[in-house]
């Protein structure tokens, strides 16, 4: 062979190599890791009102890729199935059990369509029945099970229609109200062979700025399959019997009056939008009577295209519409008074406002607050609770307002990420027409429900709350070892009862029924997972260079013997967050305390196989004042992440040398700009992350400023402009039908072939089907194939 002939086929075989498409089947990871993906966990659970009867609700396996690969419209931020008119990608229950809280006792329900595949399961308000909603191939069903004879019935007659996310409410405690059907799925309007006409979009000097969202509207064809899936009728149930309410049009929300007298409608006007998902759309607010017709409309909202950027600038238009729960038929709104800007210098930004019944007269104000108003919500004739707050200072102040005087009291102003002194939220009951409010305890104490946190980290409790002299006492309070959560008050026992959720490092999560200083058990769910029983777990602290308080929670073998085994590959596992305060920062987050079980998202996996994880390492990223978190991310990142190594390496654990970071989303953007910016690690995992942020140009995360207000912020935080300087080998995943908004796959796409272009180390992995959350089991057993892989060739074996 002569040296010309010999270098063409040398040069063929390696660029072959450097370029060639890594086609393989689906793989698995090792069987250990395998088992644990595809446990089956434990129920859920609902109770009724009173507490009296519970319903043990067991989890579905995940779908597999032919189950995502069954067709599946993606339109105005949604995604249909064509077949059933409902959601395309939703979990359900396959199996459901009643069971008597005060005996113990679990009855099963006969009745039951097989294949279960239940969803929206909901209590009537007396506790003697639920329904729910059953999926086939060809149809969404309302079944109603009734406790007395554990017995579930099918009750509607026309197919339900939940393609929007609407399904079901109870009118009473026999009627259900809910959308219907109007055609048959096969009427679905055909795909012309041709455009008739270009697709055109047009702006008349309008300022609307919109976030990057995903599975939009496109074209005309695209607006007629919205207007068939999202149109339905409104049915009102009674026994099997199905009584239509007003006409079939396109209805974004329905609440039934305290009276039941009178339904709030919003209807989508028609007017669809290229630029925003659904919920956006420009609508009608109106007041019909209980049979459908109009008594009064309320608002004309515009699409929220014309809503101006910024975190707590809001779209010129009325919003929250609801009900009063303490009167009979009274609606309240938020009005904004700046024209929707926060910056417009104005006494007052927001205003709620009501309108009683008939709806005649002129909306009555309320309250008006200095910031932007989150809510207001009816305690009872004389007293209201009122929230309001900035989201870019990170500000809430709660409040309770006299309603005789009007006159506001302070009861909380703190920083929404001050989680040591956050109060909690108050246990509420029904009252005189069924709505919940807030449970008034010895006439001037709200009874709370708290996280508890504490530099020990959550201790959960409940405790009063003196709403006039503001003293906070505690009735009773999670303790080592145990990580337990109040989830129910018990209203109808003598004294303080209520149920908890408790766990342990040990005790997988079980409830327990909790009076005085008496506990009884609820359900004795065993471990679904124990082969994670061979780890050891510890939440650790350590300080960065600002001295900034960080935690992690560290997993390796039990069996791992530092003197015999030597220091370990790590993993960091980590997700940015934006802070306004440094002392906020620093505070302490989670449990040492709670059970460890994991999904496909997690990498303490590979804890079993011979790695030591740091996952939810704390990851800050502070702004104090007048400054950005932003103006200096890539700096804080790599102080968080030097801040880690190094304390695990002096925990004798950690190999400094030998170490991998990893995340998904947001996780995933920190970790290319890690592998852009610092030396510190010997490979990266990225899972469905945005890359370029001058593609994401009005804002993202909690970066309020647009990419032209911020053009050096954007460039300097997007990884894909240093792509050059990515040497350390990245492993790219990605779901092909990605909807989170800003995490487009091209955003992968591209950051691949930037790294590729300039001789970087990275495999980039397209996941059929999947969107922004991963779901088949065949997709989920590869990824952990790729990431094992990744990091046996790239960490593991670099020592």
């Amino acid at each position: 062979m002569n040296k010309s002939l010999f270098f063409f086929f040398f040069s063929f075989c390696i660029f072959t190599k450097i370029t060639a498409q890594d086609n393989i089947p689906y793989q698995k990871p090792p069987a250990v890791i395998e088992k644990l993906l595809l446990a089956t966990f434990n129920p859920g659970v609902s109770f009724n009102d009173d507490g009296s009867w519970m319903v043990l609700m067991q989890r579905s396996a995940g779908p597999t890729v032919e189950d995502l690969a069954q067709p599946e419209l993606r339109i105005a931020g949604l995604r249909i199935n064509p077949a059933n008119f409902s959601p395309s990608r939703g979990s359900y229950y396959t199996g459901l059990t009643l069971k008597n809280v005060g005996t113990g006792k679990e009855v099963a329900i006969s009745g039951l369509p097989e294949p279960l595949r239940a969803s929206s399961v909901s209590w009537n308000r007396a506790g003697d029945k639920l329904a729910f909603l059953q999926e086939t191939r060809t149809a969404i069903d309302l079944y109603v099970v009734d406790v007395k004879t554990a017995k579930a019935v099918k009750i509607n007659r026309t197919p339900l229609n939940t393609a929007t996310g609407n399904d079901f409410s109870w009118w009473d405690n026999d009627r259900l109200l809910y959308q219907a059907t109007t055609a048959a799925p096969s009427a679905m309007p055909q795909k012309p062979a041709a455009p008739d006409g270009p697709v055109i979009q047009q702006n008349l000097g309008k300022v609307a700025a919109s976030r990057t969202y995903q599975d939009l509207i496109k074209n005309k064809y695209d607006e007629a399959l919205f207007r068939f899936f999202a149109t339905s009728q409104l049915l009102l149930n009674n026994g099997g019997m199905e009584t239509p309410i007003g006409k079939p049009d396109l209805y974004a929300s329905i609440q039934l009056s305290p009276d039941k007298n009178y339904l709030l409608v919003e209807r989508l006007t028609g007017d669809l939008s290229y630029l925003v998902p659904y919920y956006g759309f420009a609508s009608t607010i109106e007041v019909w009577d209980a049979q459908g017709t109009l008594v009064k409309t309320i608002a004309k909202i515009p699409s929220s295209e014309l809503a101006p950027s910024g975190f707590d600038n809001v779209l010129n238009a009325p919003r929250a519409h609801n009900w009063i729960a303490t009167k009979p038929a009274t609606l309240g709104w938020i009005e904004p008074l700046d024209s929707g800007f926060i910056k417009h210098n104005v006494p007052n930004h927001d205003q709620y406002v009501t309108l009683d019944a008939p709806f005649t007269a002129t909306p009555q104000t309320v309250v008006a607050t200095p910031m932007r108003l989150y809510n207001v919500s009816f305690v009872n004739k004389d007293m209201a609770l009122v929230t309001q707050g900035s989201f870019a200072q990170q500000k809430r102040i709660w409040q309770r307002l006299d309603l005789q005087t009007r006159t506001l009291t302070i009861l909380d102003d703190r920083s929404t990420n001050d989680a040591y002194n956050n109060p909690g939220t108050p246990f509420t009951v029904r009252n005189e027409y069924g709505r919940l409010v807030p449970l008034i305890y010895q006439k001037t104490k709200f009874i709370m429900n708290a996280q508890g946190a504490s530099p020990k980290g959550d201790y959960p409790f409940v405790g009063t709350f003196d709403f006039t002299s503001l003293k906070k006492e505690k009735l009773w309070q999670a303790k080592d070892p145990y990580y337990e959560v109040p989830v129910k008050l018990l209203p109808q026992h003598k004294g303080l009862a209520f149920v908890t959720s408790r766990q342990s490092n040990t005790q997988p999560p079980n409830y327990f029924i909790i009076t005085g200083k008496k506990e009884t058990p609820l359900t004795s769910f065993p471990d679904p997972q124990p082969e994670l029983r061979d780890l050891k777990k510890e939440k650790v602290t350590y300080t960065r260079r600002d001295g900034i308080q960080l935690t992690a929670n560290v997993y390796v073998s039990k069996n791992y013997d530092p003197a015999k085994d030597g220091k370990l590959p790590v993993i960091i596992v980590a997700y940015p967050r934006e802070y306004k305060q440094a002392s906020d920062a620093a505070q302490v987050r989670g449990s040492k305390n709670t059970f460890t079980q994991i999904n496909y998202g997690s990498f303490v996996f590979f804890a079993l196989e011979g790695y030591a994880i740091m996952d939810n390492a704390e990851f800050p990223i502070v702004g104090e004042g007048s400054k950005y978190p932003n103006d200096n991310f890539v700096e804080q990142l790599a102080w968080n992440a030097k801040a880690a190594i190094d304390k695990i390496a002096s925990m004798g654990i950690g190999d400094s040398t030998r170490v991998a970071v990893a995340g998904h989303s947001y996780g995933a953007f920190m970790t290319a700009n890690l592998l852009a910016h610092t030396h510190l690690f010997k490979a990266g995992i990225a899972r469905s992350g945005a890359y370029n942020r001058t593609l994401t140009p009005f804002g993202f995360q909690n970066e309020e400023r647009t990419y032209w207000q911020a053009p050096q912020v954007y460039n300097r935080m997007s990884p894909f402009s240093y792509a050059d300087k990515i040497k350390t080998p990245l492993l790219l995943i990605h779901g092909e039908a990605d909807n989170n908004p800003g995490t487009f796959p091209i955003q992968s796409e591209r950051l691949f072939n930037a790294i590729k272009g300039h001789g970087g180390t990275v495999r980039f992995v397209q996941l059929p089907f999947e969107a922004h959350g991963y779901a088949a089991k065949e997709n989920l057993l590869h990824l952990l194939w790729e990431e094992y892989q990744w990091l046996e060739k790239y960490v593991k074996k670099e020592k």
